[in-house]
């Protein structure tokens, strides 16, 4: 386990391994998903931030996650299809994992440590919750899932100056 978010290992829904410093030098924006929610039409949104700002220097990374009213049942197959079909989502997906507890990937270990929420509050309340970090590697800001991706762009604009 490490405690440098750049270095922490995470795999992409094609089986490869990622670090966030496979993103250096880069804004990226990190978000737990899934195919079944009400805010599932944030990966409109989300693809729309990555077609704007990617060759600005930002990323958007999409974790999906079960955890949450077990609303992503499907398999990285089905995950990627629904998000590439439904949505147009070109930007990295990675492997579902869990966000919360005791099998929380060290990924939102470090963000949830570094970024915590309402009242401090280092839990993920629900699917969408969005993660910017910043192009040094640091945690700039927590959005809820209600932000829509759009409501980022000021934030977003702000860290690729």
């Amino acid at each position: 386990m490490t405690d440098n978010l750049l270095n922490i290992p995470c795999i992409t829904i094609k089986g490869e391994q990622k670090t966030l410093a496979d993103f250096a030098g880069k804004a990226v924006l990190v978000v737990n998903t899934a195919s079944q929610c009400g805010f599932t039409p944030q990966y409109k949104g989300l693809e729309e931030l990555w077609e704007s700002y990617k060759d600005q220097g930002l990323v958007v990374l999409g974790f999906p996650c079960n955890q949450f009213g077990k609303q992503e049942p499907g398999n990285e197959g089905a995950i990627s299809e629904f998000c590439e079909l439904n949505f147009g989502v070109s930007f990295p997906l990675f492997k579902k994992i869990e966000v919360n507890g005791s099998d929380a990937h060290p990924l939102f270990v470090q963000l949830k440590k570094r970024a915590p929420g309402l009242l401090g509050t280092q839990r993920i309340k629900w699917n969408f919750t969005k993660f910017l970090i910043g192009k040094d590697g640091q945690v700039v800001k927590r959005f809820a899932p209600a932000t829509k991706p759009q409501d980022l762009t000021s934030e977003i604009e702000a860290l690729l100056k």
